[in-house]
This record gives C-alpha cells, structure tokens and sequence, in this order.
C-alpha cells in the first residue's frame, strides 16, 4: 500500500444527505464567487489566456476540459471570499471545484457524482495539506501544490475511474505540483495562475490515469517524493488515518472579501463598534504569519486594502461589516476617515494565538478611548468557521450579492441558487448547466458578443 492507495480506499465511503448538503453549500460559494468577477479585466485576461474567446466563465459551457478548469480555477480567489481550511492553510474550492464541475459535465454524471466527487476532492487535497502544513507556512502554495491533488480526485471520481486509476491521477497530480509564495511578494495575478494551473492539471492528471499512463503511486512519501523534495517538515503520519466526518465540514466559508488572516479583526472591531467606543488608539493583538502577511498601513489598491489589518479594522469600526465597495478606490486611499484610523492601528503578535495557529486563527482588539480607558474584544475564531458558522440565510446572501455584483439578475442568480442547492437529488446536470447559461449569458447582456 502507498499514501495514494490509502488516500483513494479513504474517499471510497458513504456520504449521507449532510455531507452532500455541505458539498453543495460549498459549491454554490464558490460559484457566487467567480461569478462576481463577471465583466472584470482579470476575467477578460484569464480567457485569453486559456483560449476562451467569450470570457473566461464561458467555461461553464462545453469548452475544452483542461481551457475550462484553468480559466475557471483563477477566478475563485481573485476577489478573497474562497473558503479556507486552516490546519492545512488551503482554499481547496479554488481548484477542486471547478475540476470536479468540468469532469462531471463531461462524464455526464449525476449531481450526487459530482458531489461526491467534490467530498473526495476536498478531502484529499486537506488530507495532503494538513501533512504538508505540519510546520506552518513554506515557500509553497499549498491550494496549488497540495490542491492539485484534489482537483486530481475530484476528476477522477466525477468521471467514474476506478480505484487503481484514481492512484494513479494522484501520481501525475504530484508530477504536476507547483507553487511559489513569491507571488504574493510582487503584483500581479501569478497567485491566481497557480490555481488555475492546479485545476487544469487535476482533467489532465485523471485523463492521463484513464488512458492507461501509468504514474509514481509513491509520488507523496517517496525519497524524491513531494514530501522529501518540497515539504521536508511534514508530518505524514495520520494523513490515512480514519476519521468521522468528511474534511469539508472542518472548511470556513468567509462573509468578507479581505484575506482570512483579517477576519478574526474584523470581527472584534465589529463587537467594539457595537458598544459605541471611540477609539484614540487601537492594538490589534493576533498571531505571526497574520502579522506578516497583513501589514500594510496605507494601502494603494484593492488588493493590498484586502491584506491590510489597518484598513479592515478601521473601516469596521468607521462603517461596519467591510462591502466589496470598502477595499475599491476611492475607498482605500482617498477615504479621509479611513486614513485617519488606520494611523491609530498598532499590530503585536500574541504568543499564544502563533502557537495556536494553523489550528485555530484568532485576535485581540484593544481600544483606548480619548479618556484613556482600554475596551477590549477577544475573537477566537472568525465567523464562516466551523465553530462559528454563518447561517444559511447569510451565506445565500452572500451568493446573490455576489453575483449582483457581476451583474446578474436576480431571478437568474435565484435560479442558479436553486438549482445548485438541488444537486443531490437530480439525475444529470442538465437544469444546473441551464441556471448557469441564464446567468453568465443573460438576454440582452452587454458582456454577449
């Protein structure tokens, strides 16, 4: 036996009504989310590059499998809503999802296959992550060179590959792996690429693995293996280990388009906000990699604004829950109110949320008050995790928010919603192939050619 072969007999066991319902909910996220870049420069320039000349959500229709999934797989990150998983610091939905919706419209598969297809995907790819992740951050990007694998599984089961060749999509998936953190060092959409590249590579992976290539089934735990080579501090040893419940419902789903590590912020800012404190000073206490990746006091752009503590502390506490609107010009340079609180925000870490972390993701907020009294809020975790779930009537909102935002309306969004909520119980995906028509090409849309 090998990791893969375990990995593989593991994501070969019953799923119940739950589990297809969160596959699902999942799914529908990450819909919501790529339909919200709708009409955007990055979805113009990601269907150029895969070659899709009506935009890159024009995957959704019957492209090419591997042109699909990349142009597919950039988007969900783009905008910072994609869920997260923590111990394994992995957006699995980024490059699973749209591997598994692919291969399962080309296989013509049921909506329970797809969503089953889904489960096994998440849970290969959080399985991996969390070994990988076993000493925190690397160089790596685990939702590409860990995700890779899930996209691999999700392919290979939407499109009914059996045990042996589900082993070996694995291999060609860990032939595939790529990654850098570089790209979160420079501007760009390199990060997006990455997860395009995963999704594309998890088709092409099961593909491989259908037409008979055979792949290295120790490509994880062998001497030249992906843990040796590019993850020499993982700890693989209950990466096969049985467990209860399916990893996706161990996955956040995030209310806020700002970067995960933000959230836990926000959410104290909101409870201070609440209780009517003015703040003079604001200490934002929370753990290191929060601090290195979201340290930037005068963000010059969206994307900076949405990795910035400052800015997302101050336009809670200044506005309330953060809108897409609040990380966009002019909000996030030339906001006078704004500025001014994210002058007052001081960043320290918190020994005792680093040791926590990837486990748990938490913040202290401290205001002092023009008075000099310190109001304080502790925020374990973020909301959208599982210890602090989002109800269902806000994670619907969420979806028709989004997809407002990329312009579609709403009786089509609904549609969609609709029709992705009941997957579990339809034959094929006819009626959810249809939602999705009426809602990246609605009649008289401006973005048709």
């Amino acid at each position: 036996m090998t990791v893969t072969t375990d990995l593989v007999e593991i994501c070969d066991r019953a799923a119940t009504a739950r589990d297809l319902e969160r596959a699902a909910v999942h799914l529908a996220d990450w819909v919501g989310i790529v339909l919200a870049t709708r009409g955007s420069a990055p979805e113009r320039a990601f269907a150029a590059a895969a070659g899709l000349e009506r935009g890159a959500l024009s995957g959704f229709d019957g492209h090419a499998p591997e042109a699909a999934a990349f142009a597919l797989g950039a988007l969900g990150s783009l905008l910072e809503m994609d869920d997260l998983h923590r111990r394994s610091i992995l957006h699995a939905g980024d490059v699973v999802c749209p591997a598994a919706l692919v291969a399962a419209r080309d296989a013509g598969a049921t909506g329970q296959t797809l969503l089953r297809a889904l489960l096994a995907g998440y849970e290969v790819a959080l399985r991996i992550g969390v070994a990988a992740a076993a000493g925190g951050y690397s160089a790596w990007y685990n939702s590409a060179a860990c995700g890779v694998f899930g996209a691999a599984m999700a392919a290979a089961r939407a499109q009914g590959l059996g045990a042996e060749a589900q082993a070996h999509a694995l291999g060609h998936a860990g032939m595939q792996a790529a990654g850098l953190w570089q790209c979160r060092l420079e501007p760009g959409h390199a990060k997006q690429l990455a997860a395009g590249h995963a999704a594309r590579a998890g088709i092409t992976a099961a593909r491989a693995a259908r037409a008979g290539i055979g792949a290295p089934l120790e490509i994880l735990e062998g001497p030249l293996g992906v843990f040796a080579t590019m993850y020499p501090g993982a700890d693989p040893a209950g990466i096969a280990q049985a467990r209860g419940d399916w990893a996706l419902h161990e996955v956040s789903l995030k209310p806020w388009s700002a970067c995960r590590h933000t959230h836990p912020a926000i959410a104290a800012a909101l409870e201070l906000r609440a209780r009517g404190v003015a703040p003079a000073r604001i200490e934002v206490a929370t753990y290191a990699a929060a601090i290195a990746f979201c340290d930037a006091p005068a963000p010059q752009d969206a994307h900076s604004a949405r990795f910035s503590l400052q800015h997302c502390v101050a336009t809670a506490l200044a506005r309330g829950a953060p809108a897409r609107a609040d990380f966009e010009d002019p909000a996030c340079r030339d906001a006078p109110e704004i500025a001014a609180l994210r002058a007052r925000v001081h960043l320290v870490e918190d020994p005792g949320l680093s040791a926590a972390f990837p486990g748990a993701y938490g913040a202290t907020l401290r205001i002092t008050d023009a008075g000099g009294a310190v109001h304080t809020a502790h925020a374990p975790h973020a909301p959208g995790d599982p210890e602090a779930p989002l109800a269902p009537e806000a994670i619907e909102a969420k979806f028709l928010t989004n997809c407002r935002d990329g312009g579609v309306p709403d009786p089509a969004a609904r549609a969609l919603h609709e029709a992705l909520r009941a997957l579990p119980a339809q034959p094929d995906l006819t009626a959810l192939s249809a939602a999705l028509r009426g809602a990246t090409h609605p009649e008289g849309d401006p973005h048709e050619p």
